[in-house]
């Protein structure tokens, strides 16, 4: 997927890179997002409405408030679609959200389903590999080395806390790391498959809420949350994600919340999980690597050195390359004339 980047010119671009950047016109912004949901719900699509799953994060909170805005509330429907290793706080803000802007709410426990499907037991049965004793009253979750520590090579690591709160951080075998991705990815695609099953119901599309960030770097399930019909905030950067929320008047609880992958018992951010720095610093990373600006201005402007953007450059690159998979569409023997 293509997407347009603003950029500054040639000339100016050494000298004026900043967080500045990446500040819009977040009135304008808004305007120009909703007119496109609306061209491409009711003309494109042919559909009455959108399907949303609010996940209390900023992301869907502020899709779900664009769609609002280009639809009525009337036209928008939520889906809340908590487990068992889900944070509580996703839930309550998640119905926060739904009842601030007016729309239709559904709660879908989708616990039943995965366990049922096996999620929680083919995880753990990975896990006791390297952890016999690994069972009910543990925690778990998956952290990456980070790429400035690890020269850009990504290493994955399970850590899991035993019911008396002692953890252990361990490498796992490609098997091993394998089976509990392939596990954790049922949660978004269940969920997906909710929010499809409502979309079908009421004749609505389902809008996914990536960022920027996050479909450059296939920070998503394929065909899970990856998986939507349209995507309207995914041409824009996290940083200008929070601009729009602000203007939204999305509730501050959310916008203070530090990002999370909400699958894992334990608690995790986004960086442990998958990116090299904090949003704000990717950001800046990838809009300099996108528009060419100098290592040293993005050095400058992040706070890092120049061989350390290097890194989180070629970790960029990396992830673009598993990426490329994640967004490919099903490949055919042969393509239908048109």
């Amino acid at each position: 997927m293509n997407l347009v980047e603003p950029h500054l010119s040639a000339k100016n671009a050494s000298r004026d890179f900043s967080a500045q950047t990446l500040v819009l016109d977040a009135p304008a912004e808004t305007d120009r997002i909703a007119a496109r949901i609306r061209e491409q719900v009711l003309r494109d699509l042919r559909r009455r409405g959108v399907v949303v799953g609010l996940s209390g994060g900023i992301d869907s909170s502020v899709t779900a408030a664009l769609c609002v805005k280009a639809l009525g509330p009337k036209k928008v429907i939520a889906i809340l679609m908590p487990e068992k290793d889900s944070e509580d706080e996703s839930l309550v803000l998640g119905k926060r959200v739904a009842d601030e802007l007016g729309i239709e709410c559904v709660t879908e426990n989708i616990e039943p389903i995965l366990t049922a499907a096996g999620c929680y037991r083919r995880r753990d049965a990975f896990i006791r590999k390297l952890v016999p004793e690994f069972g009910p009253g543990w925690g778990c979750k998956i952290v990456l080395s980070n790429a400035l520590e690890s020269g850009g090579i990504n290493i994955s690591q399970l850590v899991v806390e035993s019911p008396e709160g002692e953890q252990q951080k361990m490498r796992m075998p490609l098997d091993v790391y394998h089976g509990v991705v392939a596990a954790a990815n049922m949660k978004q695609r269940t969920r997906k498959q909710l929010e499809y099953y409502h979309a079908d119901r009421l004749n609505c599309a389902v809008a996914g809420t990536p960022n920027r960030l996050e479909h450059d770097q296939g920070f998503f399930v394929k065909n899970g949350d990856g998986a939507a019909d349209l995507k309207p905030i995914a041409h824009l950067y996290k940083s200008q994600v929070y601009q729009l929320a602000e203007h939204l008047d999305v509730p501050e609880d959310i916008r203070q919340r530090p990002p999370t992958t909400d699958t894992w018992s334990l608690p995790q951010s986004q960086e442990e999980f998958y990116f090299a720095l904090p949003y704000q610093q990717m950001d800046l990373c990838l809009y300099g690597l996108n528009n060419n600006i100098p290592e040293e201005a993005v050095a400058g402007a992040v706070g890092l050195t120049s061989e350390q953007v290097q890194q989180v450059w070629r970790d960029i690159a990396a992830k673009r390359r598993v990426a490329h998979y994640l967004h490919a569409a099903p490949l055919l023997v042969e393509y239908a004339q048109e």
